[in-house]
């Protein structure tokens, strides 16, 4: 590849996929871009300064994910589902397709995206995304609880995408709740759980941050579910919303040392081949 072609949309086009494996990149926050044999998707971006303070620069810009086959956002909250970011990507690629929740429709309208582009998933219902070999299952999540109606469903959603013989969990915005494990257990093994834990506490709570699972409770349950690889997330975006990643080390080294795990910085590729 030629000096100017390394951009980061170039890297992405131009990395391989072979037999069962998947292309992850970080885009910060809970963002990822996976991609896989025949599509490429973008879950929660949040690439512009919506954010304020936010402690990193974007790895891309929205007008230049012309790439994007399908763009899935777990819940409304700004740093999963920035409105600059998805308009500005429906924009640079008008093929793109939005997974969205219910609950996201009214933000969703304000930003002249055709209905006809986007997608609101039934949790629990697995659909094979069109165009795609991707199998994709939302799945409730809990940001403190699990909030439903009949018109919206979920708000809160994590997403189980079987792709290329590769399972990979995103979690969103999510506690342990009961029954989540067994929910996991009645689901195919994951491969990849990319996981929102930054921890929570009364003073960040104060400050209207809702948080999610500490360190010693995603080494938990990714031993009691067999997880093979962990990703901590949401712990990098907001300063004042982290915590340090020596309490992840600690807390794998207590509770299941054999675990694997990867501290993924923003922009920064994990090649996973399932073996």
């Amino acid at each position: 590849m030629q000096q100017k072609e390394r951009t980061f949309a170039a890297i992405i086009k131009h990395t391989p996929v072979i037999a069962n494996s998947l292309a992850v990149w970080s885009l910060g926050q809970m963002g990822l871009v996976v991609k896989g044999p025949d599509a490429i998707i973008y879950i929660d971006p949040c690439l512009t300064d919506s954010i304020d303070e936010r402690a990193f620069p974007p790895p891309i810009a929205p007008e230049d994910v012309t790439h994007a086959d399908y763009v899935l956002t777990t819940h409304e909250h700004l740093d999963h589902l920035d409105p600059q970011t998805i308009k500005g990507i429906a924009q640079a690629n008008p093929e793109t397709q939005f997974v969205v929740t219910g609950w996201s429709l009214d933000t969703i309208d304000q930003l002249d995206i055709g209905s006809d582009r986007l997608i609101v998933p039934e949790a629990l219902a697995p659909m094979t995304l069109a165009g795609t070999t991707l199998r994709l299952t939302a799945l409730p999540a809990a940001h403190y609880e699990i909030e439903h109606d009949t018109m919206r469903g979920n708000r809160w959603l994590g997403y189980l995408i079987e792709w290329n013989d590769v399972t990979l969990y995103h979690s969103g915005d999510t506690i342990l709740y009961a029954g989540y494990e067994e929910m996991m257990l009645g689901l195919p093994a994951i491969d990849v759980a990319m996981v929102a834990a930054n921890g929570r506490d009364f003073y960040r709570e104060e400050r209207d941050l809702t948080g999610n699972l500490w360190p010693v409770e995603l080494a938990r349950v990714s031993k009691h579910l067999g997880w093979d690889l962990i990703i901590p997330g949401h712990n990098d975006l907001l300063p004042g919303n982290t915590i340090p990643y020596t309490q992840h080390v600690e807390a794998i080294e207590r509770e299941n040392p054999a675990q694997k795990f990867k501290i993924l910085r923003p922009g920064e590729l994990l090649y996973y081949v399932k073996t």
